[in-house]
C-alpha cells in the first residue's frame, strides 16, 4: 500500500514537469525560471532513488523516480538554453 501511495505522490507531483518543460520551450526565456529550484528539487528525486536502491526496492515506484528525475533534467537543459537565448537578445537590444 505505501509503494502505492508513494507512486501516486510521484505521478501527481511528476505530471507538472512536462507541462513546465513545454511552457519553458515556447516561452524562449529563462527568467521566471529558479536554477535553485530546479536543482533542489533534482536532489529530492536523487535522494528518493538512493533510498529505493540502498533498500533494494526496484519497483515501478523506482522507475517513476527516474522518469520524474529525467523530466526535471531536461527542464534544467532548457533552463540553460534559455539563459543563453535572453543573454542573445540583450546583445541585440
Amino acid at each position: 500500500m505505501a509503494s502505492i501511495l508513494e507512486t501516486a505522490m510521484l505521478v501527481c507531483f511528476g505530471l507538472s514537469w512536462p507541462i513546465n518543460l513545454v511552457k519553458a520551450i515556447k516561452a524562449k526565456t529563462a527568467k521566471a525560471t529558479s536554477l535553485k529550484f530546479l536543482l533542489l528539487i533534482t536532489f529530492g528525486y536523487i535522494c528518493g532513488i538512493g533510498a529505493k536502491i540502498a533498500l533494494g526496492q526496484f519497483n515501478y515506484v523506482f522507475a517513476v523516480y527516474i522518469l520524474n528525475l529525467v523530466i526535471v533534467s531536461a527542464n534544467i537543459v532548457v533552463y540553460f538554453i534559455n539563459v543563453r537565448s535572453d543573454k542573445k537578445a540583450e546583445k541585440v537590444e
